[in-house]
């Protein structure tokens, strides 16, 4: 009883339970934040993980600006009914070079972490086009107008030099080589060998089928990249973290 006559106390008065609140959060924080400034490194670096192709980047802007990650997340938790749906757990080094993250916080529709390659380009245009086409209960909005937006990559060196700005290593190589990247990644003709040397693993593809580059092309270019940089069937995560 005494200790509790003594709470008591901090109950009576709103300054010293304000007080000792204060410092009780001020400790925890300490304790949480403080180790952080003695690693290394808090993301694992993980084989395959690479920075956006010029086009991916693009398709992740236009992402953002259609509000897609409002009713999408893209994060998978480590959870056994997750991961049976969806695939491997999120690892942190598939968003390291997201700025910002699309990890999300609410599942309107299907979690898009592990997306690309799930779908072919075709199924993506007609779920874009008309989204009950292909799924009948679902409550997207029509995105069809993408596909008359045509776009040139005008500001992609600028996009990809201020992306390396906030921490992303793209090389210089990779901002001078942007525009044509950015270009034959979307024409399956073109001489794209040297963009997949700089982007490995970056699907090739005429995504909407039309002669012009257009804003749905970048979009389903970023999707079919989701998940896929990352080879799980060898990944053995790193037990000391």
């Amino acid at each position: 009883m005494g200790i509790l006559d003594k709470h008591a106390i901090l109950e009576k008065s709103p300054t010293l339970l304000l007080t000792f609140s204060l410092l009780v959060v001020t400790v925890g924080g300490i304790v949480e934040i403080a180790p952080l400034f003695w690693l290394e490194n808090t993301i694992e670096e993980v084989e395959g993980v690479r920075p956006y192709s010029p086009l991916e980047l693009t398709g992740r802007d236009i992402y953002i600006r259609e509000g897609c990650y409002v009713c999408h997340s893209q994060m998978i938790r480590p959870m056994r009914d997750e991961v049976e749906r969806y695939g491997h757990y999120s690892l942190a080094a598939e968003s390291m070079y997201d700025h910002p993250h699309q990890w999300g916080s609410k599942r309107t529709g299907p979690d898009l972490a592990r997306v690309g390659g799930r779908y072919s380009d075709a199924w993506h245009v007609d779920h874009l086009m008309d989204p009950q086409s292909v799924v009948p209960e679902s409550i997207m909005p029509k995105y069809a107008f993408l596909a008359d937006v045509e776009i040139e990559g005008e500001q992609i060196e600028a996009l990809l030099a201020t992306h390396r700005f906030v921490g992303v290593p793209y090389s210089d190589e990779q901002i001078e080589q942007a525009s044509s990247d950015f270009m034959v990644q979307a024409d399956p003709d073109a001489d794209w060998d040297g963009m997949l040397e700089r982007y490995p693993g970056a699907a090739v593809s005429n995504f909407d089928g039309q002669p012009e580059l257009t804003e749905m092309d970048a979009l389903i270019a970023y999707l079919q990249i989701l998940g896929t940089m990352v080879d799980f069937s060898t990944f053995t995560p790193d037990a000391s973290r």
